[in-house]
C-alpha cells in the first residue's frame, strides 16, 4: 500500500507542478478562444477579415432580439468581442480581462438567446472562463512575461 501511495504522490506532484499547469491553462485558452473565434468567423461575409454579414444583422434583429441592446450595436459588439478576445486568450495577453469579457458573453447568450443550452453548452464555456480568470495564463503567457519583464514575478 505504501508503494501504490507514493507512486499516486508522485504522479499528483508531476501534475501539479508549474509546468503541467501552464500546459492545462494554454489548452484551457486555446479551447475557449477557438469556441469563440469560429463563432465570430460565421458573423463575418465569406472571403472578408472583417466585414460584417447581412446574415449577422438579421440574427441580432429576429433570432437574438432579446438581447436588451439595440440589435445593430449588438451585432457589431459581439463580432468584435468574437475576435479580439480569442486572440488575447491564445496570445495569454489579458487573459483574466478577456476570460471575463467571454464569461460575460456567455452569460448573455445563455439568458437571453439559448436558455435552454446551460448544461448542454454553456457550462463548458463558463468553466473555462471561470478557470482563466482564477489562474490567468500560466508561465506559456505573454502576461507572465509583462509580469517578469516589470520584475513582478
Amino acid at each position: 500500500m505504501t508503494a501504490i501511495l507514493s507512486s499516486y504522490d508522485r504522479a499528483v506532484g508531476f501534475v501539479g507542478g508549474t509546468a503541467m499547469q501552464s500546459l492545462a491553462l494554454l489548452f484551457t485558452r486555446v479551447v475557449l478562444a477557438g469556441i469563440f473565434w469560429r463563432s465570430a468567423r460565421t458573423k463575418v461575409e465569406e472571403g472578408s477579415w472583417f466585414s460584417i454579414s447581412d446574415t449577422t444583422y438579421f440574427l441580432f434583429a429576429e433570432e437574438y432580439a432579446g438581447v436588451p441592446l439595440p440589435s445593430d450595436f449588438a451585432a457589431v459588439m459581439a463580432t468584435v468581442s468574437e475576435h479580439l478576445f480569442p486572440i488575447l486568450l491564445v496570445l495569454g495577453l489579458f487573459t483574466r480581462f478577456s476570460a471575463l469579457a467571454l464569461l460575460g458573453m456567455t452569460m448573455v447568450i445563455q439568458i437571453f438567446v439559448y436558455p435552454e443550452a446551460w448544461w448542454s453548452v454553456h457550462a463548458v464555456w463558463a468553466a473555462l472562463a471561470l478557470m482563466l480568470i482564477l489562474r490567468g495564463g500560466g508561465q506559456l503567457s505573454l502576461d507572465a512575461a509583462l509580469l517578469k519583464a516589470r520584475g513582478a514575478a
